[in-house]
């Protein structure tokens, strides 16, 4: 008779690195769509190798950003969802670099989990790995923690790294926004990843909603419309640079038609466009100009929230803005729609002190 295997000590105190082995071993089949010719070497190693020799940049700047999903996280232990997890902390990150005219480069995630479950693991790293596919991001490598004891059963918690480029005459500063100029903003699908403590508390808490259950007035189910990815704005960001933006440098409004980008999370209109506005200008944002949601109307009406909060709190239905001429605003508008993005007029610019005002 065969000797029996005998479980490992470490395995019993609850870290399975055999496991983990078998679970990650074919990364390199698994990650095949998330790559770029840049890179070199396989996943796996020590560090992930990205030759810049052959970038097409004159003067490459590289841009990064690191970020969470928050306690969006509770909704896929409670679900059982998890892809869209991994497709919002690539696309998040891609989001924060997008703004300034980057094209991403590479992404790296950290996940830390009380263990290691194949299943789970799976999901996350489909969602990532298709994320950087759609925004052609190489997922360049990562590290996985089992740490028993640390996170309650089940849980687990995930950062991600982005890393881009971008010509340094052309980068976005919105330095050269000035009055006249006319905000468009670009739809998001749901919450993102901002304001979920809130939107939990309000939906599961005081209305008593499950998550099989429909948001009011429409098919989708709680956990559907409060699970939407956060939307990947990168590729549309870059052809409308490349399309309206022929100057020789950002820093000059001569031959360029989009001026300054923000991303609208946590702080909503008011705590995010601040951040690339000169001094001497305001933005003033007509929130008439679309209809949030039906998953925002519930949150703020159920939850009694006032009207200024909802727009801190929350992107409310629009995921990014873009400050550009109002004479090119038509053509950047036609050229939204011709990629399948509903984007509309939502604002402009006027004299003031770089602040923001949410007009009813």
């Amino acid at each position: 008779m065969p000797a029996k295997s005998k479980t490992k000590a470490y395995a019993q105190a609850g870290v399975d690195i055999d496991l983990g082995d078998r679970v990650k071993g074919d990364l390199k089949k698994s990650l095949r769509g998330a790559s770029r010719p840049e890179v070199l070497g396989a996943v796996g190693g020590f560090g992930g190798l990205f030759d810049l020799s052959k970038s097409k940049y004159k003067e490459p700047v590289l841009v990064s950003s690191i970020d969470g999903v928050g306690t969006k996280l509770k909704l896929a232990f409670d679900s059982g969802q998890h892809k869209s997890v991994g497709m919002d902390i690539v696309n998040h990150c891609i989001d924060d670099i997008s703004v300034i005219g980057a094209e991403p480069l590479f992404f790296l995630d950290y996940l830390g989990m009380d263990k290691l479950e194949p299943k789970v693991f799976k999901q996350l790293l489909s969602g990532m790995k298709d994320a950087c596919s759609n925004a052609n991001c190489a997922l360049i490598g990562g590290e996985t923690a089992q740490l028993p004891g640390f996170y309650q059963p089940g849980e687990y918690d995930i950062a991600g790294v982005i890393v881009g480029i971008v010509e340094k005459k052309r980068m976005l500063s919105g330095s050269t926004i000035r009055p006249g100029d006319v905000v468009i903003g670009l739809p998001s699908n749901g919450l993102h990843t901002n304001g979920y403590t809130l939107a939990r508390k309000v939906v599961f808490e005081k209305v008593k909603l499950k998550g099989s259950d429909k948001v009011p007035g429409t098919r989708q189910s709680v956990f559907k419309a409060l699970q939407e990815p956060h939307t990947n704005y990168a590729p549309l960001i870059q052809t409308l640079i490349k399309k309206f933006n022929t100057g020789r440098s950002s820093k000059f409004r001569k031959g360029n038609a989009l001026f300054g980008i923000a991303h609208i999370t946590g702080g909503g209109f008011c705590g995010n466009i601040p951040r690339i506005l000169p001094e001497s200008v305001d933005i003033e944002i007509d929130t008439s100009a679309w209809k949030p949601l039906p998953i925002f109307k519930l949150i703020e009406q159920a939850g009694r929230i006032e009207f200024d909060e909802m727009y801190e709190v929350f992107n409310m239905g629009m995921g990014m803005t873009l400050c550009v001429d109002a004479s090119m605003a038509g053509a950047i508008l036609k050229e939204c729609h011709a990629h399948d993005c509903r984007a509309v007029v939502i604002g402009n610019a006027v004299k003031g002190s770089g602040k923001v005002c949410l007009m009813r």
